[in-house]
């Protein structure tokens, strides 16, 4: 049912124009539950005019309002895919941080949400083709728990180098390449005129995480983050979005939930 929808709307799209292939998308990833922000974003989407949404992933976990969150997103119908953290609020195994945040955050969108919420993470795929120029992934094509444009040592994160990320592209030959899982918005250009992007975070803009090494994931402000990614005969025009929202509500619903990090995190975009 999804893929007649947005395949009706994007052959739509191309007959407008006589069969020039030009799709103007809206990027969503790493909601976390997040509701407030995720209203926010899809207001600012309306005002774009897109003709398309996609969601790549890490969508409900959080100490925030993960079934609120699933209603919206289940009424979309968006294309979307699962990230790593829909496959362990499904199996209730979760990678522990230091503060244990993400296994809680795991454990808290488990207990509130319906099987019908964890039945629809259930059938999303791990990777999705939304048309022959994009592809979309979480981590990477092969991983959902391995960042595309960043590597982390001992000493933190940083942009990846250009041949770590043309090793994870290699093979995908499509000319927009979607990611998320890092939370920070990048875009990077590959050989033949191939872009990875990631848009960000909508829902959360700073954590720490302690795979492969500790570190810290920092944007700076609160802002829900979203990318437009506009194609333009065989290049992309890419828009990295800041929107303002009531994060203050979300930041004291994750303190009323028991996480103080969480709510440090959203307040602050800063770990």
């Amino acid at each position: 049912m999804i893929q007649y929808n947005w395949i009706t709307l994007i052959f739509f799209r191309r007959s407008k124009v006589f069969w020039t292939i030009q799709m103007k998308i809206a990027v969503l990833s790493d909601i976390h539950g997040n509701i407030w922000a995720l209203e926010a974003v899809l207001a600012d989407i309306k005002k774009q005019g897109v003709d398309l949404i996609v969601n790549a992933g890490d969508i409900l976990s959080g100490c925030l309002e993960p079934a609120a969150t699933a209603d919206v997103l289940i009424s979309l119908n968006l294309p979307t895919i699962a990230g790593n953290h829909e496959r362990q609020l499904l199996a209730r195994c979760h990678h522990v941080t230091t503060a244990d945040e993400q296994k809680n955050a795991d454990q808290f969108a488990f207990d509130h949400t319906t099987s019908t919420h964890q039945t629809w993470l259930s059938l999303l795929p791990p990777t999705l083709e939304i048309t022959t120029d994009i592809f979309m992934c979480h981590g990477t094509p092969s991983s959902d728990h391995t960042y595309f444009l960043e590597e982390v040592d001992e000493h933190g994160s940083r942009l990846a180098s250009a041949n770590r990320i043309a090793f994870f592209a290699e093979g995908i030959q499509h000319s927009l390449i979607i990611c998320g899982h890092s939370h920070k918005p990048r875009t990077h250009a590959l050989s033949n005129e191939r872009l990875v992007v990631n848009p960000g975070s909508v829902g959360l803009q700073a954590y720490d995480d302690d795979h492969p090494y500790y570190h810290t994931i920092e944007n700076g402000s609160p802002h829900a983050r979203y990318a437009i990614c506009e194609q333009n005969k065989n290049s992309w025009d890419i828009q990295h979005r800041c929107v303002t929202y009531a994060h203050e509500k979300a930041a004291a619903t994750a303190k009323r939930n028991g996480s103080e990090s969480w709510a440090r995190w959203i307040t602050t975009g800063r770990a």
